[in-house]
């Protein structure tokens, strides 16, 4: 295993967002053993003989300047004002619409009826600061959408019936209202109002509660219930009046976003994540850009991020693992300053269109880790969600976390299920090339080779719970308990005036809170000693009597006693100082039981996690976490589930021993460890204590090796490991053994951990145990990094946002090493942990799929959350799919009769995509030109075409040919200017118009053998660059011309529309030469045009420079030079659209010497 004071490296290119790495770190160690806690190991000798004896009266002079530099880094700069407050916007007016031919359509007034009456009941309106809807300008709503539609959409105002839903009908799933437009207006207007708000520091984050939806909705498009991109529109307006630079756009509505996607899938300044219902492209939208393979292209890779469910019924442990392993990791490295959540509650368990398990108390959780990002500035814009009730129990939930109210006990969280987790596996490796933090560690993870009776049987379908789980919300008299006394100070040492363990180390810290009024905000609670039922919970009668008698020991006594334990000084005081800090952890737990606080903090010494059973170690005495865990048991009358985390630098191998046979019990530890050589010394720390006998897999322990850990490595932790299993155990109360050693400028533990970062590592952990989190101060030696520190956590604790966290470096890669090894050794005992091997990521092989008809809903409203037949993915998203929803397709009994043959020229070219393979062609014959009798040609086409159009451009029905040559083309075969020049020749429109007069609809052409389709769904799949054949593709019978001479046609129709659109840049004015040869290689053949720089690239199958080229730059769109074909290799699919007109007609002019026909 490497030394976390290594730096990570990867030989992947990624963007760097961070200064570079610090230097390397010479990671050797003393081999030394028995070193006191307190050594410094890099030390001189005559140091180290002092820290022996307990001694530390000065640094050496390394050590003093790398606390100086320390110190100067440090952020002490806490006292910002803390926002307040959760702006609301709830107004009337968006009830104003509804369908007027469909009084069942789902979208309707109803549903901000029912969130009112919930929010209401449950008194959250009066807690929020109350927002009126305001219209939003043209200029504003220009942003994302085209002047064009906009004046559409005006118009809808003075409409009647019969127009509108004229209109609505040439979209998919969409009704219109006079009042339609007004309503889009004013809730685009909302999100703006609760931008300015949250960006003018008046609140603290905000929800909008509006209708329509928004996040369908296109550059020039409705969609799906949605006219307006609400999110997209306050993106833009935040960058643009607010100077905002980075936002977030979290889409966890069960639809797929895929008009906030467009709008932004280029753009590195907005990061969009979703995490929708997918089912392999058969749950609407249908498109393939929803899949996890779309990152986003050119500048904006990279920052599209989708994660797909692939089956119903995912619950809640689903969507938490996404956040945990994707979502929060990549937001912490991307650093927005603002969040904003497109809030659909349709994957709440019993919404009719999303089929999913999801729980109120679920989207609370997502709510809450949201709120550890961008300094709290979140805004929440509602979306779907069409159960009523679960709609408003949703609302309600996200509504009281935004409010601070604490995130509800997850009933069955479980670990994500292993459709989840390929769904994760996928977007994660797709994903990792462009962001540091998600690189994994060198060492990979082994299979999983598990006895069957050693691995916990995996559920059979998704899990359906009984009803609803209705969150409680507890109501308490203070948020935060604090328990402190001056008495603690009493316990010193004798013997050194400046010994790490000092008393000013609590009195600085209670200054600290005092002077940033957090104590004054907190509930002061009055700490007590200990009883000795308490303590005899954890420690021996023998051992308590021990430190008992040590307050009438004298001098010379005390210190003989001290010695005879490790890395201990005693003085008369002590055991009571002991007896009231362990005290003052126990009464907290009373007050956090009770209801008396939520949550608390104990400024305690002396602290307590090296504390065994029988003997004091490390400057420890009482195992205080220890005590107040049995005592928390204790109170509630049962076995508690109590998570404790330790997160001081040294392993608290005392608390670890006390419940290695505890399965109630989860202890976590991460600390250094240094191949056993830091204090504690020997191997109690490694990753490979798992616990005993019951409690077996409950110890959990990471271990650094080495220095310089920061806040990158312990989030790493966080979400890959810790939070995982915790979510998974469920705990019911959160202890943590708060020592700040692994602070930045801390002496001892030379580690990089900063103030923010423990608020946030503090904020990550109240989502657990309906918010009731206890910290107990441990060690922690520097007392400007402690004071400071706990200042952090206890605003945490208090509910104020986590600071902006600037992660400097990714995580080390000995970090991820330590992680890594623990996550191997447990992964046997936590489900949520098991990597999961994915055998076919794309899903079914779309070759052998055979597509069905895809019919109309009757109801337009049905079609959103409406699952297609098998395996039909409509890759287009400009409007209804109108070809593919209307036509046959062939099935296994019709494909026999409709195969389509047309009578053409032998002397045709072939081409396929720049990047695909033709059908059955070796590469020797691409190399040199050559086509086999199975080499397919696609030829654009459009819609609507007439007779007298060129094959190069136009086919009937908006089919793009694709022609099976008889012969073979000649090796220097090159393309021709005109129909008279080459070896091969073009089809004349008369022909054209001759051959499409044959066409037969009838579908009675023989029966052709099963090999022979098999080998044509081969065929279409090949020249679709591997694309489901279901995707629009249309097989029809041309009637009975088939002979000797004639060649076989399929019909591909092309998309109609593409997001990538926008990259066609202009014709340069020295125009375009078909002619030219590709510029890195000099071949004349099967040459393509980038249609953004205008570069030209062979194909494939030549030397495949233009895949190249799109890799290198990101440029989606490509024009053939041979048939004058585009296709565009993000959505892998041909494209006709009018914004291709020109440069087609360019090229047509070059090619043919005439304007191509019908180019309007």
């Amino acid at each position: 295993m490497t030394s976390t004071g290594q730096d990570s490296t990867t030989t992947r290119q990624r963007r760097s967002r961070h200064n570079p790495h610090s230097p390397p770190h010479d990671s050797s160690v003393t081999s030394k053993r028995g070193v006191k806690k307190g050594a410094l190991l890099h030390s001189s000798p005559s140091l180290a003989e002092l820290k022996k004896k307990g001694r530390m009266k000065k640094l050496s002079q390394a050590a003093e300047q790398d606390l100086v530099v320390g110190l100067k880094e440090l952020d002490v700069n806490l006292e910002a004002k803390t926002l307040s407050g959760t702006g609301l916007v709830f107004d009337e007016q968006l009830n104003e619409f509804h369908c007027l031919w469909d009084d069942s359509f789902p979208e309707g007034p109803e549903r901000l009826h029912a969130i009112k009456e919930q929010l209401i009941q449950e008194g959250l309106l009066d807690r929020c600061v109350s927002f009126q809807a305001r219209f939003a300008e043209k200029e504003e709503l220009m942003l994302v959408h085209s002047l064009e539609y906009i004046d559409l959409m005006e118009t809808t105002q003075y409409m009647n019936e019969g127009e509108l839903r004229i209109l609505a009908d040439t979209y998919d799933s969409v009704y219109l209202h006079p009042n339609s437009y007004t309503c889009a207006c004013l809730a685009s207007g909302s999100v703006l109002s609760l931008v300015d708000a949250v960006l003018g520091n008046e609140i603290r984050n905000g929800m909008a509660i509006i209708r329509p939806p928004g996040h369908h909705a296109q550059h020039s498009l409705m969609d799906g219930y949605c006219m307006f991109n609400h999110v997209a529109v306050a993106a833009r307006y935040a960058q643009k009046k607010h100077a905002i630079q980075r936002v977030l756009i979290v889409d966890w509505d069960v639809h797929h976003g895929h008009g906030t996607q467009f709008t932004f899938d280029q753009d590195p300044s907005v990061l969009y994540f979703s995490i929708h219902r997918y089912e392999q492209g058969r749950f609407w939208p249908h498109l393939k850009a929803s899949n996890w393979s779309t990152i986003g292209f050119g500048r904006g890779q990279g920052y599209t991020m989708n994660v797909p469910w692939n089956q119903v019924g995912m619950r809640d442990a689903d969507y938490i693992a996404a956040f945990l392993y994707l979502l929060l990791p990549v937001a912490l490295e991307f650093q927005p300053q603002l969040v904003l959540v497109a809030a659909g509650f349709d994957a709440l368990q019993g919404d009719p269109k999303g089929e999913m398990a999801a729980t109120p108390a679920g989207f609370a959780q997502l709510t809450h880790l949201l709120m550890g990002l961008a300094g709290g500035k979140l805004i929440l814009s509602l979306e779907g969600g069409y159960n009523l009730r679960s709609l408003a129990k949703g609302v309600s939930a996200s509504l009281h976390t935004l409010l601070g109210d604490p995130c509800p006990t997850l009933e069955s969280p479980g670990a994500p299920c292993p459709s989840a987790q390929a769904s994760l596996s996928c977007a994660l490796e797709a994903l990792e090339p462009f962001w540091e933090v998600l690189v994994r560690s060198a060492e990979t993870l082994e299979e999983d080779f598990l006895e069957e009776e050693n691995v916990e049987k995996e559920e059979e379908g998704p899990w359906q719970p009984p009803a609803l789980p209705i969150p409680m919300w507890p109501v308490l008299q203070a948020r935060t308990g604090l328990v402190y006394d001056q008495r603690m100070m009493g316990h010193y040492n004798l013997w050194d005036k400046y010994p790490p363990e000092m008393p000013q180390r609590v009195f600085r810290i209670m200054r600290r809170l005092e002077e940033l009024g957090l104590a004054g905000r907190c509930l002061t609670l009055p700490a007590r000693p200990a009883t000795d039922a308490e303590l005899l919970t954890c420690h021996s009668a023998e051992y308590v009597g021990r430190l008992r008698a040590t307050a009438k020991m004298k001098t010379r006594e005390l210190h003989r006693e001290g010695s005879s334990f490790d890395s201990i000084y005693i003085c008369p005081d002590t055991f009571a100082c002991a007896q009231l800090a362990t005290g003052a952890a126990c009464r907290l737990v009373e007050a956090v039981l009770a209801g008396e606080v939520l949550n608390g903090t104990a400024v305690v010494r002396p602290p307590g996690h090296h504390a065994e059973r029988d003997a004091a170690c490390g400057f420890c005495f009482f195992n205080s976490v220890a005590v107040a865990a049995r005592h928390a048991q204790a109170v509630s009358g049962h076995a508690l589930r109590i998570l404790i985390v330790d997160w001081d630098v040294h392993h608290g191998n005392g608390t670890q021993h006390i419940f290695e046979q505890d399965p109630s019990v989860l202890y976590i530890s991460l600390h250094r460890y240094d191949h056993g050589t830091f204090f504690p010394m020997g191997d109690e720390g490694a990753s490979s204590q798992i616990g005993r006998a019951t409690g077996t897999g409950f110890t959990v322990n990471v271990a650094w090796n080495g220095p310089r850990v920061g806040d990158a490595d312990y989030l790493a932790a966080w979400h890959r490991l810790v939070l995982p299993i915790a979510y998974e155990f469920n705990p019911e109360l959160v202890l943590v053994s708060a020592g700040f050693d692994a602070a930045r400028g801390d002496p001892l533990g030379g580690c990089q951990v900063s103030p923010e970062g423990y608020a946030h590592l503090t904020h990550l952990l109240m989502g657990l145990a309906n918010g009731r989190i206890i910290l107990i101060l441990e060690g922690g030696y520097n007392l400007t990094s402690i004071s400071e520190s706990m200042a952090a956590c206890t605003r945490s604790l208090l509910g104020d946002p986590p600071p902006l966290l600037t992660l400097s470096r990714p995580p080390l890669s000995g970090a991820l090493a330590s992680i890594t090894e623990t996550i191997q050794v447990h992964r046997r005992y936590w489900r949520s942990l098991r990597a999961m091997k994915v055998e076919d990521k794309e899903g079914p092989s779309s070759s052998k799929s055979i597509p069905k008809k895809l019919t109309q809903p009757a109801n337009r409203g049905s079609a959103v959350g409406m699952t297609a037949p098998d395996g039909n993915i409509l890759d287009a998203d400009a409007g209804k799919a109108t070809s593919a929803s209307s036509m046959e397709v062939a099935t296994p009994d019709q494909a026999k009769s409709e195969t389509a043959v047309v009578e053409l020229s032998q002397d045709q070219t072939s081409e396929a995509p720049p990047g695909e393979a033709t059908a059955d062609q070796t590469p020797s014959e691409a190399a040199t030109g050559g086509a086999t009798l199975d080499q397919t040609i696609v030829e654009s086409a459009t819609v609507g075409a007439t007779p007298g159009q060129t094959t190069s451009e136009e086919a009937v029905g908006g089919a793009a040919v694709i022609q099976t040559p008889p012969a073979l083309c000649t090796d220097n075969q090159t393309p021709p200017a005109s129909p008279a020049q080459g070896a091969t020749a073009q089809i004349a429109p008369s022909k054209l118009t001759e051959n499409l007069r044959t066409l037969d609809l009838n579908s009675e052409a023989q029966e052709a053998p099963e090999s022979q389709m098999a080998e044509e769904e081969g065929l279409l799949g090949e020249a679709a660059r591997g694309q489901d054949r279901d995707d629009s593709v249309l097989i029809q019978s041309f009637g009975d011309h088939a002979n000797a001479d004639q060649v076989m046609f399929y019909a591909v129709t092309p998309l109609p529309w593409c997001p990538h659109l926008v990259a066609v840049r202009p014709i340069p004015e020295s125009g375009l030469d078909v002619t030219q040869p590709c510029q890195d290689c000099g071949t004349l053949q099967e040459n393509w045009v980038c249609l953004s720089c205008y570069q030209v690239h062979c194909g494939r199958y030549v030397s495949a420079h233009m895949l190249q080229h799109h890799e290198v730059s990101g440029h989606p769109l490509v024009l053939s030079y041979v048939d004058l074909s585009t296709w565009c290799y993000n959505c892998e699919a041909y494209v006709h659209h009018q914004a291709l007109l020109d440069v087609k007609n360019i090229a047509h002019q070059n090619k043919f010497g005439e304007n191509m026909p019908h180019s309007h």
